[in-house]
């Protein structure tokens, strides 16, 4: 999932009456054809959890991708030695309870829930490229209520209403907010239909294509 304002969000100004008709899906194309040049990243996320619309759990962590889906998580809380570390097509993810103890190492299911967010999110479902994926499956399989969009000169805010993007299962609404220097989300806030919320994931200090040494990926 920067303590961004809230007057940030609410200062962006909507376009002029001139803009295309469905810009959210032009953004997602954007999105999609900058991240195609992207060969790893990392940044800084705290992701807030919600229960009955008050805040239940709070995680932080650095997140680090590399192209093939590799990844690392290094937590700092709630548990502040953790690091989970997964490969695509793996079943399973390597957990390290100690990073600095490496030869203290497990491995688990994929699907088993002592590795899943409060939200039921799995380690495979948490980098970049699927949740662009996800915005373009909501975009073609859901109707868009309305069209909420609005833009300034670095930051677009658009609103998109989508099946969870976990199970995708139940209908949800979405808010995204992005950077236009490098086409990434920087905050990313999940709801209920009726409005109440879910999931705040709130990212900073990207950093791209710092060529990111395999061996950061292995306990």
């Amino acid at each position: 999932m920067l303590a961004l304002a809230l007057g940030a969000v609410i200062n962006l100004e909507p376009p002029s009456a001139g803009a295309e008709e469905n810009r959210v899906l032009a953004v997602v194309q954007k999105m999609n054809s900058t991240f195609k040049t992207v060969e790893d990243y990392t940044c800084e996320v705290e992701q807030i959890f919600y229960q009955n619309g008050e805040e239940n759990e709070r995680y932080r962590f650095k997140f680090y991708f590399k192209r093939g889906k590799k990844i690392r998580v290094d937590f700092s809380r709630p548990h502040s030695a953790l690091t989970i570390l997964y490969s695509e097509g793996d079943q399973e993810a390597i957990v390290l309870p100690f990073r600095f103890l490496p030869a203290l190492k497990f491995r688990i299911s994929v699907d088993n829930p002592l590795l899943h967010t409060p939200a039921g999110q799995r380690i495979n479902q948490t980098d970049m490229e699927y949740f662009i994926k996800f915005l373009f499956k909501s975009l073609e399989t859901v109707e868009q209520k309305r069209d909420e969009f609005y833009e300034d000169n670095d930051q677009i805010r658009f609103w998109l209403w989508g099946y969870d993007y976990i199970g995708g299962k139940d209908l949800e609404k979405y808010q995204v907010l992005l950077l236009k220097r490098n086409w990434l989300p920087i905050r990313i806030e999940r709801y209920h239909l009726e409005g109440i919320p879910l999931e705040v994931s709130i990212i900073q200090n990207y950093a791209i294509n710092t060529h990111l040494n395999d061996k950061l990926f292995l306990p």
